[in-house]
């Protein structure tokens, strides 16, 4: 019996390894399936998109569809230029962006460099509070409050227009690239500050020229998800700039966006299968198309400065 307990107590260890190799094995197991999620979602977001342009496509040019300087698909005499949509999601987003890139960039160095512990820990919370605001919130408030203070202003300025909501969506993406820009800053290691105070650096020259560089990479990413969010913001321009396409980039003028064109068409009455109701998965690609440029253009840049730095 004596000479049985090293056997038994090898087993109940061997027991036990098994145990918890087995148990590693299921985590890891539920992780991949977890990134797998991520991926298939993707995947099958891009098919359907696909799959339904495809079909509106065969009824619709697309010379015409990127040609034609009319979107009117709800008409009796429809046209499907998709310029005018583009036109009105690209201006609100280039005024939204800025007004929130520099006003995120100089936030993120204030509470990188400048700010006291306490300040950042008070300054960064109702910061990040404002990502949790309904976005149909901003939305009245660029009608109701933004655009009749720009119209005192400016006094032709019509009640839809992209000036208003564009800046409410650049405040709206402030703590974005405030709050990613500022980790990015935060993870700089400190013997680059140190050494550029040893070589007579002021503070202000130090977060410039040595920390921001630095954290160029992470500030780009931010960059890049505030360009995505921007483009893709759908209850500030369709409460604010009104629905109307037009081939504008004047931002004293009304237009409609992509999304808030999908948001209009969604929520009508027309029937599945009609081409009107298959035009908003065309524009849906034709938004993603987009989004993936600027996404391709950033991590491009971001590996050159990452290399250069």
């Amino acid at each position: 019996m004596q000479a049985n307990l090293p056997n038994n107590h090898i087993s109940k260890r061997l027991a036990k390894n098994i145990r918890r190799h087995m148990f590693e094995r299921f985590v890891e197991l539920l992780l991949m399936l977890a990134a797998l999620s991520a991926v298939a979602t993707t995947v099958a977001i891009v098919v359907i998109l696909i799959k339904e342009s495809l079909a509106f496509f065969n009824t619709v040019s697309i010379v015409d569809f990127l040609t034609d300087t009319q979107w009117t698909p709800l008409f009796e005499d429809a046209h499907y230029g998709i310029m005018p949509l583009v036109s009105g999601t690209l201006t609100t987003s280039a005024i939204a962006l800025s007004v929130a890139v520099p006003i995120g960039t100089i936030g993120a160095i204030y509470l990188s460099e400048f700010a006291s512990h306490k300040t950042r820990e008070i300054v960064k919370p109702i910061l990040e509070l404002l990502i949790g605001v309904p976005t149909v919130v901003f939305g009245y408030f660029a009608l109701l409050f933004v655009t009749p203070m720009l119209q005192k202003i400016f006094p032709e300025l019509p009640g839809f227009n992209m000036l208003g909501p564009g800046i409410v969506m650049g405040i709206m993406i402030i703590p974005y690239i405030s709050s990613l820009a500022e980790d990015a800053m935060r993870a700089v290691p400190m013997s680059m500050r140190e050494g550029s105070y040893a070589m007579g650096a002021t503070r202000f020259q130090t977060a410039i020229r040595v920390v921001t560089p630095a954290a160029i990479s992470g500030i780009i990413a931010a960059y890049i998800l505030a360009i995505s969010r921007a483009l893709g913001e759908t209850m500030v321009v369709a409460l604010a700039a009104g629905q109307q396409p037009n081939l504008t980039f004047n931002p004293m003028e009304s237009a409609a966006t992509i999304s808030a064109y999908i948001v209009q068409v969604a929520m009508g009455d027309l029937p599945h299968g009609s081409i009107g109701y298959q035009s908003i998965f065309a524009a849906g690609l034709v938004l993603m198309l987009m989004t993936l440029t600027f996404n391709i253009i950033g991590h491009i840049t971001r590996k050159r400065y990452r290399e250069n730095y």
